[in-house]
């Protein structure tokens, strides 16, 4: 078995923290999430008041890691989802690396409710793509087609086994998806999600919120290798990644 690795996030330098998150193959899907101690994925209906500094410390590395950012449109909306931009320093890494400065925004969405005169779209550094069932009605897609690629996968709902297959077919290998957890839910159910990172903050939410993966159960569990436990201000900050807990 793996030795898990237990370290403080404010003693790490930036080199080291984008170290820790390398990933394993060259196709690789990780899912970013923060949770409450008590299992709650939102506080107020938002998950930012979940987060602080220290989770996003690693969020801004994830998202520079990554060749695409996979959101679903419900994440986008509630959370206020703008074009995806990076700081300086994180676009000076990627060219470091032989990487575009910036990812591109993929947005899964069943029904296309989103306005293509949105910032996410008209501002985009990058051209984003938007997912969708391949049945939607043409008048529903048509607007968007100016202002992203459009990935037409499944009926009635996004194929995502497909739609990620279309995602590596346009050299996006590596995708972080940050939720919500109706499209956390359905990677599982598929079968596609590699890597789980999860901040579990140290609040008590109560009853009422969901739970970070929602929607149809899987047939089985994954099994995940705990990789690392960052800790930070209370935060303790996980990498899991798909395996057997006993390799």
């Amino acid at each position: 078995m793996a030795e898990v690795v237990f370290r403080k996030l404010d003693e790490l330098t930036d080199d080291e923290v984008y170290a820790a998150y390398a990933p394993p193959e060259p196709d690789w899907l990780r899912v970013n999430f923060v949770a409450s101690a008590d299992g709650a994925a939102t506080l107020e209906g938002l998950s930012g008041p979940l987060s602080g500094a220290e989770d996003k410390r690693v969020f801004k590395v994830l998202r520079a890691r990554c060749d695409v950012l996979l959101a679903g449109s419900g994440t986008v909306r509630a959370e206020g989802y703008g074009p995806l931009v990076l700081s300086a320093e994180r676009m000076a890494w990627r060219r470091s690396q032989g990487l575009p400065e910036v990812p591109v925004m993929a947005i899964a969405t069943r029904t296309a409710s989103l306005d293509p005169a949105s910032g996410i779209f008209t501002e985009a550094p990058r051209r984003p793509i938007l997912i969708c069932p391949a049945d939607l009605p043409d008048s529903r897609v048509e607007p968007f087609r100016e202002v992203a690629d459009v990935v037409a996968v499944g009926t009635g709902a996004v194929d995502y086994a497909a739609a990620v297959a279309a995602l590596r077919e346009r050299g996006l290998r590596q995708i972080l998806c940050e939720g919500g957890p109706h499209v956390f839910g359905d990677l599982i159910a598929a079968g596609l999600a590699d890597e789980l990172d999860v901040t579990i903050s140290p609040k008590l939410v109560g009853a009422g919120p969901m739970r970070i993966a929602e929607g149809a159960p899987a047939e089985e569990a994954t099994p995940l290798r705990l990789r690392h436990v960052l800790e930070a201000g209370g935060n303790l900050i996980l990498r899991y990644v798909r395996g057997s807990s006993d390799e």
